[in-house]
């Protein structure tokens, strides 16, 4: 027996599907991206990294944006392409042609399974993993001061209150004309100046190794200078090299069973926010059908009037946004209260509900609308 297939017109809905929800994705995935990406040009602008280590740090953001922002292009994609078919009297003809809303159903959820199991592999496995090696390639630059300093010609501050000036660098790494001021100390600051230099790694870190030259160090608001020549100094680069690495591992860069089964010395309040953070990672993508379900619903179900249908689009995006908003409002409760997180599970799966009653007929207008009293007859 082979592979069941679905029939032309769902295949046709499922394109129609899957091409919107794409390109919002990718509109909405390169807005954010930018956005989160400015931050961490200032640290790689400082610390004189390439373009290509930029471009290597956002790549590793984009999964913890695509959780979020997958669920909802996709529910922007739907309502989208649907409404298009009901526009375009597409639906009406299907319809006619003895094509029923159960079928209309099967590619919509088709396409949210799809988006679903991408981000499940984005919030289970790839955001967890990205944000571990970007952390990691983060500390990396903050200790590589050395590549901060390589920057001739001009005044840098890889550290607050350390300047150094190098006047040329030769291809084989040794250095003319260094200059540090370190001004730490406000009260004492100290300037180096040496001939040559050279940067090195020693057994004992980095260093940054000055011969021929002075040391200059004032008191006393300037009022004193005392002046100290030297054939060779090695100063220190690891006191400006940033915080060591750790082995602890923040929330979003742990997997899913660090967070179900986290050491047990942790405190009961640290493993009750990973506890909450698990459980959310497996619900967020329950969100994509009953995103799916809501545009189906109050489009299939919906007159074709162009103000009715109006009316129906916003309600869709205000049932919608009241229904993530209330899942991102357990993850605060979760934390406090454990027994709270099946409420990850509730929201969507409540959603789901509504969208297939709708489906079946069930009118939500119904239950504010107000019973009309019977008009007494006429007398003959």
């Amino acid at each position: 027996m082979g592979w069941p297939t679905m029939p032309r017109l769902s295949l046709y809905v499922l394109a129609q599907l899957i091409g919107p929800a794409a390109l919002f994705a990718f509109l909405m995935t390169i807005v954010v991206w930018l956005t989160q990406s400015l931050r961490l040009l200032d640290l790689v602008i400082n610390r004189g990294q390439s373009a290509a280590t930029f471009a290597y740090l956002t790549v590793l953001i984009l999964p913890s944006l695509l959780v979020i922002i997958l669920p909802i292009a996709f529910f922007a994609g739907t309502l989208y392409a649907l409404t298009k078919l009901s526009s375009d009297s597409e639906l009406v003809v299907m319809s006619s042609a003895g094509y029923s809303r159960a079928q209309l159903a099967v590619p919509v959820l088709v396409a949210a399974a799809i988006v679903m199991a991408i981000t499940y592999a984005c919030g289970l496995y790839l955001m967890p993993a990205g944000q571990r090696a970007m952390k990691d390639k983060v500390l990396d630059i903050r200790a590589d001061v050395g590549a901060a300093l390589l920057d001739e010609g001009e005044f840098n501050t890889p550290a607050a209150d350390l300047t150094v000036f190098i006047r040329e660098l030769n291809s084989d790494g040794h250095i003319r004309g260094v200059l540090v001021h370190d001004s730490r100390n406000r009260k004492r600051p100290v300037t180096y100046i040496a001939e040559s230099g050279q940067l090195a790694q020693t057994p004992a870190g980095a260093r940054l190794l000055m011969y021929g030259g002075t040391i200059e160090q004032s008191a006393d608001g300037g009022a004193h200078l005392s002046v100290l020549k030297f054939q060779s100094y090695p100063f220190n680069l690891d006191q400006f090299a940033g915080p060591a690495r750790t082995t602890d591992r923040a929330t979003n860069e742990r997997f899913l069973n660090e967070l179900f089964w986290p050491s047990p010395t942790l405190r009961r309040a640290v493993r009750d926010a990973y506890f909450a953070e698990a459980n959310n990672r497996l619900a967020q993508p329950l969100y994509c059908v009953a995103f799916g379900l809501i545009a189906l619903a109050v489009i299939a179900r919906g007159r074709r009037a162009r103000g009715a249908q109006a009316l129906r689009l916003t309600l869709a995006v205000v049932a919608a946004a009241l229904l993530r908003i209330a899942g991102y409002g357990v993850q605060g409760l979760a934390i406090r209260h454990p027994l709270l997180s099946v409420f990850f599970y509730l929201i969507p799966l409540l959603g789901v509900a509504g969208a297939v009653a709708m489906l079946m007929g069930f009118d939500p207008a119904a239950l504010f609308a107000r019973p009309v009293a019977a008009e007494p007859e006429l007398a003959a």
